[in-house]
């Protein structure tokens, strides 16, 4: 008994040191919002046109890889270079560049078999726009020397990991006037790209509400130990409690509601973790006494749920669990005073029914009951690109519409779908939430990445 008190003890007084630190980190990050960056606001930005875009990517395992076949096949671009610290990977995904762009990519430099053979990259070559898909760690920096080195930086999700790399890529970006955008793929899902569009046809009416998650089970991925997705997530799970994850769900519904452009503004999170129990639990029965996965101290809930208000009042759920034996889904759901849309299964509610499909709000029409609300409210751009987008694939789609939409702004000096603003807002629920467990669930308030000015910021439109 007396060693349990102890431990008891010892763990309270090591959270409460990390309640501390969290608060600390988190008011320090804040006060930047009153230190200008001495660059212009990105919120609207369009760069000047490229008309072939000179290409690098910085990471080419499981997801890298699948983003250079497929930029490689999008006219209009040059894969000039391919870095990752594995020459396998690099070997790999220069064949496949020159196999797909059919004799467009006939000179990619590689750079391999280093830690900082990306930055001798970024330096001799000098692409246009630099994709990094790294471990998470790394993002921030790669992105902040790819913008200072005369790149954009396009860059996985996360943006970042804390509130000051965030305001550091927000400075250097603005500095620089190149984009850093967080490659949000869930965004052009054509299940997203529907809802954003009811939305903005109002549809819904006034929206007051919004859920979203990451719920995805892959305690699987702990099999990749020395390399691989897993061997670097793992210990993030481990050390960190709290929404590690938050923008796939999260990205699509902050849109609809205009979050950051113009309309509203993320304002406060409290945050709650359940006790963490799968991973070790998983360790325990997959792997030996001694193995590295059980010396780890696993810190991190199973489930973590996330309520931010807005300064309009708004709600939004925002839930992770990479743990939990659970069907996948992103909730997806979004709440108006005229009806709801959700996801998983994609499904609609409207007062007085769905025309055609149900007679009230009390009946969800799904399936092939949804099929007319398709014809009349399908998004022009999955008009355009779904099939092409299916085709090439990239979760359903999703991924090929996303980088076709990147090289078609750039190539005609359109601004982005996504700022960078939006990408550390929606990354930002990481180290807040990670501070309000620390905290009990103690409100934090959302930094202002924008410094005041996503008021004149304009919402995503309903471009064809």
């Amino acid at each position: 008994m007396a060693k349990i008190g102890r431990r008891n003890f010892l763990k309270k007084t090591s959270l409460s040191a990390a309640s501390l630190y969290m608060a600390s980190t988190v008011a320090c990050a804040t006060d930047k919002e009153n230190q200008p960056s001495g660059g212009s606001y990105m919120g609207d930005f369009a760069a000047p046109t490229l008309e072939t875009v000179r290409i690098a990517i910085i990471g080419v395992g499981a997801r890298g890889s699948g983003h250079a076949s497929q930029l490689a096949s999008i006219e209009g671009t040059e894969i000039v270079a391919i870095a990752d610290v594995y020459e396998d990977l690099v070997a790999r995904s220069i064949a496949k560049c020159i196999e797909v762009g059919k004799g467009r990519h006939q000179n990619i430099t590689p750079y391999s078999g280093g830690d900082h053979e990306w930055k001798k990259m970024l330096a001799e070559v000098k692409p246009d726009a630099v994709f990094i898909a790294t471990n998470w760690g790394n993002h921030a920096p790669m992105a902040i020397e790819t913008m200072k080195q005369g790149a954009h930086a396009f860059v996985e999700v996360p943006i970042a990991v804390t509130l000051q790399e965030m305001w550091d890529i927000v400075d250097t970006s603005e500095q620089t006037q190149k984009h850093c955008m967080m490659m949000e793929n869930v965004n052009y899902g054509r299940e997203e790209l529907l809802y954003l569009n009811l939305c903005r046809q109002g549809k819904i009416g006034e929206i007051l509400h919004a859920e979203a998650a990451y719920i995805h089970e892959l305690r699987f991925q702990m099999e990749e130990q020395e390399r691989g997705t897993g061997s670097w997530r793992t210990p993030h799970y481990a050390k960190r409690n709290g929404n590690l994850y938050p923008t796939h769900g999260l990205g699509s519904v902050a849109q609809y509601m205009n979050l950051g452009r113009g309309e509203d503004q993320f304002n406060t999170l409290v945050s709650f973790s359940t006790p963490a129990r799968g991973r070790q639990t998983y360790a325990e029965k997959h792997y030996p006494a001694q193995h590295k996965w059980n010396a780890l101290d696993y810190q991190g809930g199973d489930l973590n749920t996330s309520i931010v208000k807005t300064h309009l009042g708004r709600t939004l759920m925002i839930q992770w669990d990479e743990t939990s034996p659970r069907p996948y889904s992103r909730h997806n759901l979004v709440q108006g005073t005229h009806g709801t849309l959700a996801g998983f299964p994609t499904r609609v509610a409207l007062e007085g029914g769905v025309e055609g499909a149900t007679d009230s709000h009390y009946q969800w029409a799904q399936g092939e009951q949804l099929d007319a609300l398709y014809e009349q409210y399908e998004h022009p751009l999955y008009k355009r690109l779904g099939a092409l987008a299916t085709k090439m694939g990239g979760h359903g789609g999703m991924d090929f519409m996303m980088l076709y939409r990147i090289v078609e702004c750039l190539r005609t000096g359109a601004p982005l779908d996504q700022n960078v603003y939006e990408g550390c807002l929606w990354s930002a629920v990481a180290p807040l939430s990670e501070a309000s467990v620390a905290q009990g669930g103690m409100p934090q308030k959302f930094p202002d990445f924008t410094r005041k000015q996503w008021v004149q910021t304009k919402p995503l439109t309903i471009l064809s």
